[in-house]
């Protein structure tokens, strides 16, 4: 398991990416996540990313999120090799998860989050790379 980057929920991709670009030159790729109703714009800076997200439906969980606490951190995101046996030896240990099964993530990843209350109130990703 290795760090694999930061979640921020943003109202505006757009914006976000206008902003950082000033910072620093970052390798950015975007994309959609239909099954997450999300717009994702991921920044790479060195072995890990910022990933921005932007809700894509008024009726979605990160809409929500902002709305209910606004703008800013989402969760934190751990790669793993199989997220299936990750899952399931973690849930062994008691952890809740937000999925039954991992779910499509962004450039053919699969995802799945621990529920908040089972990591001491942060949202964590468990995160296996596609083949991007």
């Amino acid at each position: 398991m290795k760090f694999d980057h930061v979640g921020v929920a943003v109202k505006s991709v757009e914006q976000m990416l206008a902003i950082y670009s000033k910072i620093g030159k970052f390798e950015v790729r975007q994309t959609e996540v239909p099954g997450q109703k999300a717009k994702v714009a991921l920044l790479k800076a060195g072995d890990t990313s910022v990933e921005f997200l932007e809700p894509t439906s008024e009726d979605s969980s990160l809409a929500k999120f902002i709305r209910e606490r606004g703008e800013g951190l989402h969760h934190i995101a751990f790669g793993v090799d199989d997220i299936e046996k990750t899952t399931a030896d973690l849930r062994a240990q008691g952890f809740r998860f937000i999925y039954d099964r991992a779910v499509d993530g962004k450039f053919g990843s699969k995802v799945n989050f621990m529920h908040p209350k089972s990591t001491g109130g942060l949202l964590v990703e468990l995160t296996q790379r596609g083949n991007e």
